[in-house]
Order: structure tokens, then sequence, then C-alpha cells
């Protein structure tokens, strides 16, 4: 959609649309009825509003002559996605996948057990300096610039999120569970336009693009 690209179904966000006509973030994909798939960042979704060239694309998709688009749309899908992912991260958390704190995760990841490492947005850079680099020696990779990703928010909703406290740098030591914590993240953060790199291997990456799907 508004650019013709095409994306992989990962980088992707579905719409649904109401039986009133209104048009609402469905990001678990589990909303009865027609959905549209998205594939862009909020900045261009906000424009393309803006300009009225979100609507018709979407009416085209839903297959409609009437929606309802609320002025905040990309406020609500960016507010979904970040549910989405800390929800994930508490299940993980309550799985037993993840693990918090500065000398546990240094211990894992120097063992080569880390598979996604995550650092607060308050996280100092020192102490995050320290982690990436404990991630570098458990993957013999050291030189090669590897580290974790700086999250978007603070330890504060993270913690808050996992039940516990003060977490700032989080590891995720399950081959599987990180990537489904890295499926819900990297969309956040396409959609916010902060693609992000391959200097965690095993995770698979997509990077955003201007495009749509429709289905019934």
């Amino acid at each position: 959609m508004l650019s013709g690209k095409r994306a992989e179904n990962s980088a992707l966000i579905r719409l649904a649309l109401g039986p009133d006509g209104d048009v609402a973030p469905d990001v678990n994909a589990k909303a009865p009825g027609r959905g549209a798939w998205i594939g862009v960042t909020a900045g261009q979704l906000s424009e393309a509003q803006a300009k009225g060239k979100l609507e018709g694309a979407l009416k085209h998709a839903f297959k409609v002559k009437q929606i309802h688009l609320p002025d905040d749309l990309a406020e609500r899908i960016n507010g979904a996605l970040q549910q989405a992912w800390l929800n994930r991260l508490g299940l993980e958390a309550r799985a037993g996948n993840l693990i918090c704190g500065a000398d546990k995760v240094d211990a894992a990841a120097r063992s080569g057990m880390v598979h996604l490492l995550l650092h607060a947005s308050d996280a100092s850079a020192d102490g995050s300096g320290k982690r990436d680099q404990s991630l570098r020696v458990g993957r013999d990779a050291e030189g090669s610039g590897q580290g974790g990703i700086k999250l978007p928010v603070d330890r504060e909703v993270i913690s808050k999120a996992l039940g516990r406290s003060n977490a700032v740098h989080i590891a995720l030591t399950e081959k599987k569970a990180a990537d489904r914590v890295m499926n819900h993240l990297g969309r956040w953060l396409n959609f916010n336009g902060c693609g992000i790199g391959s200097s965690q291997d095993g995770v698979k990456r997509s990077e955003s693009a201007g495009s749509t799907k429709s289905e019934e």
C-alpha cells in the first residue's frame, strides 16, 4: 500500500474493519472479518492519512465504500504493538526463558547461552557496553560489533511487564523464545522507523516496507 512495495508477513500489521466501519489495529491478527495488512512506518501512515491516501487504499483493500479512520490511528497501532511485545516478554519470563541482572546476563552471555540481548532505554552506556562485550566473548566474535538492542522503553516499563524490579538488561536464553520476542519487537521498531540490523545471530529481522494485503 501507498508505495507499492511488498514485505514479508513478519513486517506487516493487520488492521481490522468493525461492523460499524471503524478501522482498528489487530496486531495479533485474531479479529474476525475482513482485514488489511500494512507495512509502513508511523510517519508514512500519518502522512498518507493526512493526504487522504490511506482512506482510499483501505477502502480498496476492505472492498467497502465507507470506513472510519480514527485521527490517532498511528498512536493506537504503536500502543498495541508495544503492549503485544510486553505481553510476549512476560510470557517468556514466566516460562523461564529469560534472565535479568547484570551478573546473571554476563555469565550466560560469556557461556554462549544468550540468543537475544536487550537493554532498557535508560541503561547506562557503560553497563550496556559490558553486557555487549560478554555477548561477543560467548560467541567468539570479539571485534565484530555485535551487541544488544536498545529498547524504546525504560526499566520501569520492562520491570512491570516482567513482574520484577530494576529490569535493565534482559537476555533470552532459548532460541525459539528469542525468535518469538524478536518477531513482536521487530514489527514495533519497524513501525517506528527504527530498522535494526543483524547483530543478533539466529534472529530473523525484516526491513520496513510500504505494502498492503487484504483478506476476507
